[in-house]
C-alpha cells in the first residue's frame, strides 16, 4: 500500500474476537491496524508496546485492530490464536484472517506489520519488523495531532 491510500475494507476475516468492526465506524478516527501471528517471536515480544500505545493514546481515540496473518497451515489453528489472544490481553478488536482476505487488501506481506491511518482513513505511515514500532513514533504524534 502507498502513503495517503484509502483504507482497505476489514472483510473476509475467518473470524473476529472482542467485536467486528468495519472501516465504517473506524472513519473519524486515528486507527492502527497491526498484523501478526501466533507462530511469530517477534510478534509476541512486540505485544506489550502495542498495547501500551493503545491504552495510552485511548483518550486521543486512536483505534487499535489487530489482524491475525497465518504464516503456515498449522496457524490457521484458531483455539492457539485465542488463548494468544486472551494470553496477551489483546481486547481490541482481533480479525482472524485465515484466508488472507484482509493481509491481500493491505497487500501486506510481514508480520508483526503496523499501518497508521489518519482520521480521514488515509494510509500516513506503514512499518514492520523489529524496529517498525519505533519508527511509528512520529507519524502517530503527527496523526494524533501532537
Amino acid at each position: 500500500m502507498r502513503l495517503r491510500t484509502e483504507m482497505p475494507e476489514l472483510k473476509g476475516a475467518t473470524e473476529w474476537v472482542n467485536g467486528e468492526v468495519d472501516k465504517e465506524q473506524l472513519l473519524g478516527k486515528p486507527v492502527l491496524i497491526h498484523f501478526w501471528s501466533v507462530s511469530c517471536g517477534l510478534c509476541k515480544k512486540s505485544m506489550p508496546d502495542v498495547l501500551k500505545i493503545r491504552d495510552e493514546y485511548k483518550d486521543k481515540d486512536l483505534q487499535v485492530v489487530g489482524i491475525h496473518m497465518p504464516r503456515s497451515e498449522k496457524d490457521t489453528e484458531i483455539g492457539p490464536v485465542k488463548e494468544t489472544i486472551e494470553k496477551y490481553e489483546m481486547t481490541h478488536p482481533q480479525a482472524i484472517d485465515n484466508q488472507h482476505s484482509i493481509v491481500d487488501a493491505f497487500e501486506n506481506e510481514f508480520v508483526p506489520a503496523y499501518y497508521l491511518f489518519d482520521a480521514e482513513g488515509q494510509l500516513r505511515h506503514r512499518s514492520a519488523g523489529e524496529k517498525a514500532l519505533k519508527m511509528m513514533e512520529k507519524p502517530l504524534h503527527r496523526v494524533l495531532g501532537e
